[in-house]
């Protein structure tokens, strides 16, 4: 995505509890002489700002050009992962855009194919285990989270439809009430008029 100079750039992630977040990034800038994006943008850093549901901030770190960010999440819920340059240029003078490519990864424990081979077939299929249970454990949570979720959504529908049911039958009520003081009131005037 594209961000001017001293502009700020948020994204919501849905991430359950205990979850390991990592986030691999790079910042491009424009160069208006060349008419395209520079390679790499030395003299600038992003500053990454992860906030919890509850507002709490988990993870606020000024980092280079080019990295990894990772943070770990505490509660279920939305985290805003906030990315912002560290541009020093007044907001009159940074009218350069950047380019961020960013990938953010949740959950996942990376696989480092170089030590699998490096090893013998027996620690291979070792670490291969360990992976698909830490994987396991990933999905795990995912579901339970899911679930936490649903149970949430289905609890309020069904507080709302006891809602609706209740106003339904209150103006039912005084529609009938509203009725029978019409009769009554229309009755007692014809009475008086002596209409009947």
């Amino acid at each position: 995505f594209h961000i001017g100079e001293r502009e700020e750039k948020c994204i919501i992630e849905d991430i359950p509890s205990d979850t390991l977040v990592m986030g691999n990034y790079k910042v491009q800038r424009w160069d208006i002489h060349k008419r395209e994006f520079l390679e790499s943008a030395p003299g600038l850093g992003i500053f990454v700002t992860v906030t919890t549901p509850s507002a709490d901030i988990l993870l606020s770190k000024l980092y280079g050009p080019q990295g990894t960010f990772s943070f770990t999440s505490y509660l279920s819920g939305e985290h805003i992962i906030c990315l912002q340059s560290n541009s020093t240029r007044l907001v009159a003078f940074a009218g350069s855009k950047l380019r961020i490519h960013l990938d953010i990864r949740v959950g996942e424990h990376f696989f480092d194919e170089s030590v699998v081979q490096a090893k013998d077939k027996v620690n291979e299929v070792t670490l291969r285990l360990e992976h698909l249970i830490e994987e396991i454990r990933h999905v795990s949570k995912e579901q339970n989270y899911e679930r936490e979720r649903e149970e949430k959504f289905r609890k309020t529908s069904e507080e709302t439809n006891s809602n609706i049911l209740w106003w339904a039958i209150v103006q039912t009520v005084i529609l009938i009430s509203i009725g029978i003081w019409q009769m009554k009131s229309l009755r007692d005037f014809f009475i008086s008029k002596k209409l009947v």
